[in-house]
C-alpha cells in the first residue's frame, strides 16, 4: 500500500483515532478489457486498463463510526472516490465509507462531497465495493451532491483511455467531460423523449450490385427500439430515406447503408467543391439514428454548428438531437447535457467539449475539417477532439467519419494504416464540380509585384459584371498590423516594450501591439527616419484599396470584430480572414498575402495553408474563377489547382515519416524551467529508444524539450511522465512543467 502523501495547500490533519481519513487505493473492482486504438505498425495499440483490485482485509470502521455518530450502510459500505484535485501524485482512488442515511443516493456516478485532508471537496463516486484495502479507520462521505449518475461506465472508461493517452489525470478529464452542475436545470422536469424520427421519402441507396433498399430484418415492423430511456421506436434499417447526396461518392453508398444497418464503417471523407456538407452529416446521422443507434458530431465553431443544427432540424424533426457550445450559457448546456445523458436524444452535435457527450447506444462518432486547430483543447491534459472521438469508436465499436474540404495528415494516417477507408468522388466529378484555379505566377503580364496582380483584379470585375459576388481571403485582421521605416524597412518597434508597431487607420497613430502604448514620436533607430510603411497589410486597409479599385461596389468586411454568416448573390465584395468566410456562390475568390501562410515557423504550414485556401475556393461557383497569388510549383498550390488534398496529405506524410515527426511517432513537449526539467527527466523512466530533442529557450526564462518514441511505445511514454509528474508533485516542486502529448504546435 503506497503512502499517503499531502497536496500542496492542503493541512494533514489527523483524526480523533490518529489515523489519516482517506486511503489509497487501486481502481473499481470491474473487470475492464484492453481496447485498441489506431497505430501506424498494427492498424491498433493496446490500451489496458488498471487490474481489477484483489482482495484485501475490510478497514476498520468502528471508530469512525462511533466519531461521527453515523452508522455505515449495510451492503457495499466503501465508496471509491476521484477526488477532484489536480495534483498528479493524488491520481488514484480513495475509499470513504457510505453512512446509511446516504445509501440510496450514493450510487456510481453521482457528485459527492468528501473531507480531504481537512477541507471539503468535489469528488465523483467510481464504485461501491463490500471491504477496503486500506488498514486503517475510513471516513464517511459528507454528503451526496445530487442523485444524479453524470458519470456512466462509458464515460468513465473514455475518461481513463484520455487520460493514459495524454499523461494527465482522471480528475482533469472529467472535468472536460461532465459540465458544471446547474440545480435549477437538474431539478427542472425532464422533457418528454422525441417520438420517432422522421424519414424522407425514398429508399436508402444500397452499393452497386445489392438492392435498391436495404431490407427490414424477418418479422420487423422497420422499427427497433430507441435510446435507453425514450419512449416508442425510431425506423429501423428497412425505414425508407432518401441520401442521393452521397451518390457522387461511390463509397458513400456503402457507408451510408452500413450505418443504416447497425455496421461500424470507418471513412475519411473528401468532400467535393461546393458540397452541402450540412446535409451531408444529416444524413450520416439519420442513418444512424433510423438503425436504432445514437451520434455524436463536432464542429469547429458557432458558425458550423448552426448550419449544422438547421440540417438536421430539418432531417430528423425537432427534439431529436441536441446541439452544445459554450455560448448557451451554465443553465442551457447542462439542460442539453442532461437531455443526452438521459437518452431524451438520440444525437448531439457540439464544438469540442461535445466530444465527450454522453450517448446511449453509440453507433457513430464523426468530426468535419478536423484539422482546425480550434478542436486542441487549452486545458490539461490538452486532448484533440479528433483523438477522444476516435478512443470513442474504438471503446464502443462505433462508425467513424472524419470529413473536409482538406485531409489532414492524421487523417491520412488512418487511411495508410488500414483502420479507415477513403470516401471520394471521382476525378471526372472533381473537375465538373471544381472551379478553374489560376496562380498569378503563370501569368506572363503580372511578373512585377504587386499585391492585387491584374490577373485577380481582372477576375473580380468580370465577376461583379455577371452580378456575382466576390471573395478575398486575406490573413491578417486589422488595418496596418506591421509597419516598418519607409527608409530602411527596419521593422518599427515600441521603445518601452520591444513589441511591434501596427497602424489601426491611415489616420491614426501608430501604437504598440504588445503594451498598446502610442508612439506618436517614433523615430528610426537605425537611419533615423520619421515616417512609417506597411509591411503586413490587413482585412481592413484591403478592403479600402478595393473599395477605390471598384467604385460603386459595396465592400464588406467579415473577421474577428463581425463575422458574416452569409451574402447575397448580388455584386459585392468581401473581404475575409480565414475561417470566417460567409456562405455564398462567388464568381471569383481571390487568395492574397499567400506568403503570410507558407512561411509560418510550423511543421504544419503548407497542410494549413491549403485548408483555409479550400475553405474559400470551395464557395466560388463551378464557372467562377479562383486566383491564388502564389507561384504554381509550390506543393500547396498543386494541389489547390487539382483540388486534391489527398495528394498533398499522403505526401507530407511521407516527409515526416522520413523526418520522425507526428503522427508517424508519439512525441511529448516538455515546457518549463531548466532545472525543473532535469529534475522531471531524473524522475521519469522512459521507455527503451526515447529521443531528446533539445531543450530550446522559450518565452519568460523556459526551456522546451522534445521526446521521440515509436508510436507502439506511446502510452509507455505517457505513462512515464505523468509518474514522474506524480513525484515532483508529492515533493512540491515550486517550477510547474507543462507536458504535452503530439502537440499542433512543435517548431
Amino acid at each position: 500500500m503506497d503512502a499517503y502523501t499531502p497536496c500542496k495547500g492542503y493541512k494533514r490533519p489527523r483524526s480523533r483515532t490518529g489515523q489519516l481519513p482517506t486511503s489509497v487505493t487501486t481502481d473499481p473492482p470491474e473487470e475492464n478489457p484492453k481496447v485498441e486504438v489506431p497505430d501506424s505498425r498494427s492498424h491498433a495499440a493496446s490500451v489496458a486498463e488498471p487490474k481489477p483490485r484483489s482482495a484485501g482485509r475490510p478497514g476498520r470502521t468502528g471508530g469512525a463510526r462511533r466519531a461521527a455518530g453515523r452508522e455505515p450502510a449495510a451492503a457495499a459500505p466503501v465508496a471509491r472516490v476521484c477526488v477532484d484535485v489536480p495534483l498528479p501524485h493524488l491520481d488514484r482512488p480513495f475509499d470513504y465509507l457510505v453512512p446509511a442515511d446516504l445509501d440510496a443516493d450514493a450510487v456510481p456516478g453521482v457528485r459527492v462531497r468528501i473531507r480531504f485532508s481537512g477541507q471539503l471537496v468535489d469528488g465523483y463516486l467510481l464504485a461501491r465495493a463490500e471491504a477496503s484495502e486500506h488498514p486503517g479507520r475510513l471516513t464517511f462521505l459528507e454528503r451526496v451532491v445530487s442523485p444524479e449518475p453524470v458519470v456512466g461506465p462509458d464515460t468513465l472508461a473514455l475518461a481513463r483511455a484520455v487520460a493514459q493517452r495524454y499523461a494527465g489525470t482522471l480528475a482533469d478529464v472529467l472535468r472536460l467531460a461532465v459540465p458544471p452542475r446547474h440545480a435549477r436545470a437538474e431539478a427542472a422536469p425532464a422533457a418528454a423523449p422525441a417520438g420517432p424520427a422522421a424519414a424522407p421519402p425514398g429508399p436508402v441507396v444500397a452499393p452497386a450490385g445489392s438492392a435498391s433498399t436495404v431490407p427490414a430484418p424477418a418479422g420487423s415492423a422497420s422499427t427497433v427500439p430507441g435510446p435507453a430511456g425514450s419512449a416508442g421506436t425510431v425506423p429501423g434499417p428497412g425505414a425508407a430515406a432518401d441520401f442521393a447526396g452521397w451518390a457522387a461518392y461511390p463509397a458513400g453508398r456503402a457507408f451510408l447503408t452500413g450505418l443504416a444497418q447497425r455496421r461500424n464503417p470507418r471513412a475519411v471523407w473528401t468532400a467535393l467543391p461546393g458540397e452541402d456538407w450540412p446535409a451531408r452529416l444529416a444524413e450520416a446521422v439519420a442513418a444512424t439514428v433510423h438503425g436504432g443507434r445514437g451520434a455524436v458530431v463536432t464542429v469547429a465553431d458557432a458558425r458550423d454548428l448552426d448550419r449544422l443544427d438547421a440540417a438536421l432540424s430539418a432531417l430528423l424533426g425537432p427534439g431529436r438531437h441536441v446541439a452544445l457550445s459554450a455560448a448557451l450559457g451554465p443553465a442551457e448546456r447542462y439542460r442539453r447535457w442532461l437531455a443526452a445523458h438521459r437518452g431524451q436524444v438520440s444525437a448531439v452535435i457540439g464544438t469540442r467539449a461535445a466530444a465527450f457527450a454522453p450517448v446511449a447506444n453509440l453507433g457513430l462518432v464523426a468530426i468535419w475539417d478536423d484539422g482546425d486547430d480550434l478542436y486542441a483543447e487549452p486545458r490539461a491534459p490538452y486532448p484533440h477532439a479528433r483523438e477522444v472521438l476516435l478512443t470513442r469508436a474504438q471503446l464502443g465499436d462505433a462508425a467513424a467519419l472524419l470529413g473536409g474540404y482538406a485531409r489532414s495528415v492524421e487523417a491520412q494516417q488512418l487511411l495508410a494504416t488500414g483502420w479507415a477507408r477513403e470516401v471520394v468522388a471521382p476525378r471526372e466529378v472533381v473537375r465538373t464540380r471544381s472551379p478553374a484555379v489560376v496562380p498569378t505566377a503563370d501569368d506572363p503580364r503580372d511578373q512585377a509585384p504587386a499585391r492585387l496582380p491584374s490577373l485577380a483584379w481582372r477576375a473580380a470585375r468580370d465577376a461583379l459584371a455577371t452580378g456575382a459576388p466576390v471573395l478575398v481571403q486575406v490573413p491578417r485582421r486589422g488595418y496596418l498590423p506591421s509597419v516598418a521605416c519607409a527608409d530602411c524597412r527596419t521593422p518599427a518597434r515600441c521603445a518601452n516594450c520591444h513589441g511591434p508597431l501596427a497602424l489601426s487607420s491611415a489616420a491614426g497613430t501608430a501604437t504598440c501591439r504588445w503594451c498598446g502604448r502610442a508612439a506618436a514620436g517614433y523615430t528610426c533607430p537605425a537611419c533615423g527616419g520619421r515616417r512609417l510603411r506597411a509591411s503586413v497589410v490587413g482585412a481592413r486597409r484591403t478592403a479600402e484599396e478595393l473599395g477605390r479599385a471598384f467604385p460603386g461596389v459595396p465592400v464588406r468586411t467579415s473577421g474577428r470584430d463581425e463575422v458574416l454568416a452569409t451574402v447575397a448573390d448580388e455584386p459585392a465584395v468581401v473581404v475575409s480572414t480565414p475561417g470566417a468566410e460567409p456562405v455564398g456562390r462567388y464568381g471569383a475568390v481571390l487568395l492574397l498575402d499567400t506568403w503570410a501562410l507558407l512561411t509560418r515557423a510550423d511543421l504544419r504550414a503548407g497542410e494549413e495553408a491549403l485548408r483555409r485556401w479550400l475553405a474559400a475556393a470551395t464557395l466560388a461557383r463551378p464557372d467562377g474563377r479562383v486566383v491564388v497569388v502564389a507561384d504554381g510549383g509550390l506543393a500547396p498550390v498543386q494541389a489547390l489547382l487539382r483540388f486534391d488534398p489527398g495528394w498533398l496529405a499522403e505526401r507530407e506524410l511521407a516527409e515526416r515519416r522520413e523526418l520522425g515527426f507526428p503522427p508517424a511517432v508519439r512525441m511529448a513537449s516538455l515546457t518549463g524551467t531548466a532545472a525543473a526539467l532535469d529534475e522531471l527527466l531524473a524522475a521519469a523512466r522512459l521507455p527503451d529508444g526515447t529521443e531528446p530533442l533539445g531543450p530550446v529557450p522559450v518565452a519568460d526564462g523556459q526551456e522546451r524539450m522534445l521526446l521521440r518514441v515509436p508510436r507502439a511505445a506511446g502510452l509507455a511514454l505517457a505513462a512515464a511522465l505523468h509518474a514522474a509528474l506524480g513525484v515532483r508533485s508529492a515533493r512540491k516542486a515550486p517550477d510547474p512543467v507543462r507536458v504535452q502529448i503530439d502537440p499542433l504546435e512543435l517548431l
